[in-house]
């Protein structure tokens, strides 16, 4: 059974800096094998793909919403994925969730939520002064 845990939520000031974490367990093979990214939601709102990583190839995908802002990363060894997010705005405020598929990411449709089986339990990014 996968699991997903975020870590790093918090408040911070429009132009400031957070560093989400997510440790995954659980994946018995296929490691190199593997999509995995950041998605966001608000309350009312659909899940919104922001960056992922193809844990085999290193590609990774960027909204257009975060790109140049937000950078995404991995440790294998660590079995942990980061995003790196700069220049936050108050429209950066929601929950933000880890996800996971057992494949390759997908360069046509990675943003689509009901794409990953797997999530975390969410992490809270506030941004406002």
């Amino acid at each position: 059974q996968v699991q997903l845990a975020e870590s790093g939520g918090g408040s911070v000031q429009p132009g400031g800096s957070l560093r989400l974490s997510c440790a995954w367990s659980g994946v018995t093979y296929g490691r190199n094998y593997m999509c995995m990214g950041w998605f966001r939601q608000i309350p009312g709102k659909l899940r919104e793909g922001l960056a992922v990583i193809d844990t085999g190839r290193g590609d990774t995908y960027y909204a257009d919403s975060v790109k140049g802002r937000f950078t995404i990363s991995q440790d294998l060894a660590k079995s942990t994925m980061s995003v790196q997010m700069n220049s936050l705005q108050p429209e950066d405020t929601a929950m933000y969730f880890c996800a996971h598929v057992p494949r390759r990411c997908i360069p046509g449709s990675w943003w689509f939520a009901d794409e990953y089986p797997h999530w975390g339990q969410g992490t809270q990014v506030t941004v406002s002064s």
